[in-house]
């Protein structure tokens, strides 16, 4: 089968939930013996020497990442009526390669990754390509966007945020379910996400979770961890992952260490939001950056937090640090997605008072600690490693008749 993919970055280096979603992807559908053809926005340029999509993929091209000025952005949410997540990765460059590429090439498939990319099923429809095409929804975006203006609007600072968050909840229900009733079929990465999903009555929504290759973050044999260490990671302008470590610093760390004055906390991940780094004014607290890998800070954590108090989908940051070991403490919205028997294998605690006692226990227990990362092992290894998971994708593309 040929797949055309659409994708909102370069899947591989991995510095995205979407790139290491749509990297696993890539890598199970090409062990499966499809032609894979790649067209994605890019930072940089990619090496084909040096980047594995050029061996997984027959074509690879990219487009460099648009940028938009905020006045433009401030007028469309004014005038316009539409969401302004429409016009986030709007290109005519990538307008025309991908016309390019319909009139050049029949594919059987077309799939996109995250609601940006729905901007180009016009362009899709335009070229009378026959491709079935697949919406990969990586969140239900009007609901998430309607959490964050329910959280952002208990804080005064955030009164802006808020109210841009619910005028662009209301019109990302408009534009999302057009997208679920254009394409061929949808696929939402957890069952929350499904049953929000499933009231545009648009196209058949299939299941497949988030996923990791788990072998990809086992600690070495010798690995140590650290007695008080904490660790967050993400893409850190991500306004979920900057509420959560904002709320982390302020609510529950303080807490935290009454008890156990020498813990630290660590949040790594690429573009920390100006607030984020100001937290680093406190000597126990590390902001990184962007780091080469993630795997070294998962491998030396005594334990992962998860203090997320919006998002959907399930969170690749949690099959990480599960998949490497770590002892998880996650609010349940961190956890959401997750299914029963996993969810087991996690401390779940909401509320700041409820969080740092969560932490503070496992603190005092080494061996639970330990006991927890293998429980977390076992379980991201049966239900969201790629194995799993790529027969499950084969299962769904089946029912639209390709094969």
């Amino acid at each position: 089968m040929k797949i055309l993919l659409l994708t909102p970055d370069l899947p591989y280096p991995s510095e995205s939930g979407a790139a290491i979603r749509n990297f696993g992807l890539i890598r199970g559908l090409a062990a499966a013996g499809h032609g894979l053809s790649l067209l994605s926005f890019a930072e940089r340029r990619a090496e084909p020497q040096s980047n594995p999509l050029y061996d997984l993929c027959e074509r690879v091209q990219t487009i460099p990442s648009p940028h938009r000025g905020k006045l433009g952005r401030i007028a469309r949410l004014l005038l316009s009526g539409r969401a302004d997540i429409e016009f986030r990765l709007a290109s005519e460059a990538y307008e025309r390669r991908l016309l390019d590429i319909l009139e050049a090439e029949a594919f059987d498939l077309i799939q996109f990754s995250g609601i940006e990319m729905g901007h180009y099923l016009p362009v899709i429809q335009s070229s009378r390509s026959e491709a079935k095409v697949i919406y990969d929804a990586l969140n239900a975006e009007a609901e998430l966007q309607r959490v964050v203006a329910e959280v952002d609007r208990r804080d005064g600072r955030r009164w802006p945020a808020a109210i841009y968050s619910a005028i662009q909840s209301r019109r990302l229900g408009t534009y999302e379910s057009a997208i679920c009733q254009t394409v061929d079929a949808i696929i939402a990465v957890s069952e929350e996400d499904s049953a929000l999903l499933k009231p545009y009555q648009g196209a058949p929504v299939h299941l497949l979770s988030n996923g990791i290759h788990s072998a990809d973050y086992a600690p070495p044999p010798h690995a140590k961890r650290e007695g008080s260490q904490l660790l967050f990671s993400g893409k850190m302008d991500y306004r979920p992952n900057v509420d959560a470590v904002e709320w982390f610093c302020r609510a529950v760390f303080p807490r935290i260490r009454e008890g156990f004055p020498g813990a630290s906390f660590v949040v790594v991940g690429r573009n920390p939001h100006a607030r984020v780094r100001q937290l680093a004014a406190d000597s126990q607290i590390t902001i990184t950056g962007w780091v080469d890998a993630v795997q070294p800070y998962l491998h030396s954590a005594a334990i992962y937090v998860v203090p997320l108090r919006m998002g959907s989908g399930t969170r690749l940051k949690i099959l990480q640090a599960m998949a490497a070991g770590c002892a998880v403490v996650s609010s349940s919205i961190g956890a959401a997605g997750l299914n029963e028997e996993t969810r087991g294998a996690l401390h779940i605690a909401d509320g700041a008072q409820e969080f740092a006692n969560a932490v503070g226990a496992l603190l005092t227990d080494e061996e639970r600690r330990r006991e927890m990362g293998i429980q977390a092992q076992r379980q991201v290894k049966k239900h969201y490693d790629w194995s799993a998971l790529i027969p499950r994708l084969l299962r769904i593309y089946a029912e639209l008749g390709l094969g």
